[in-house]
């Protein structure tokens, strides 16, 4: 005799649709007045969060599942070309799963090291480490992230290049940079 498990019932919540999923530059222009033009100076052409833990108060933030805490999922789709920029995640370890396409991913603080991942291929970047991810194929590319932070964080802390933080700043004034950083987007670090 089968029987009834409450959490049956909250799996359909549970579910991220494809056709619903909004990407960082959309969702932080609505819910934080940050231009469009701006969070694409610091990720690919659409990252969509799909999974973050509840409370989780980062880029995230609105993604539609709501997990444990120690994970955030993301989907980047990336035409030919299109990077998310060299930056380093100071306490979360960033996961990447090639979907589709060819993704080089750089390392290191001049992003001196790099491998390309075909499709299915898996790789995991330490806390500390300055990473990029490009779509080096012909076709569109998608890579699945996977963003483990430290134990009890609420956000998880990216820093870019402090020229980079400048030309926002010139651009869209001190306010977008201050927005971007109530997000976990900084500038300037360099340990």
């Amino acid at each position: 005799m089968p029987r009834h498990n409450p959490l049956d019932d909250t799996v359909p919540q549970r579910l991220a649709r494809y056709s619903n999923l909004v990407p960082y530059k959309d969702s932080m222009k609505d819910a934080n007045g940050i231009p469009q033009e701006a969070m694409l100076m610091m990720s690919p052409e659409k990252v969509m969060p799909i999974m973050s833990p509840v409370g989780w108060e980062g880029r995230s933030k609105v993604a539609p599942v709501k997990g444990a805490p120690g994970l955030t999922i993301t989907l980047a789709e990336c035409p030919p070309g299109d990077s998310a920029g060299l930056h380093k995640h100071t306490a979360s370890v960033e996961n990447f799963f090639c979907v589709q396409s060819r993704f080089e991913i750089v390392w290191g603080d001049e992003g001196q090291f790099s491998i390309v991942l075909e499709p299915l291929d898996f790789v995991s970047v330490p806390a500390g480490v300055y990473r990029d991810f490009k779509n080096v194929g012909n076709e569109l590319g998608r890579l699945l992230v996977m963003i483990q932070p430290e134990p009890g964080d609420q956000q998880d802390a990216v820093y870019h290049a402090a020229s980079s933080g400048e030309e926002i700043a010139r651009r869209w004034g001190a306010a977008t940079v201050q927005a971007m950083a109530g997000i976990g987007i900084r500038f300037g670090e360099s340990s």
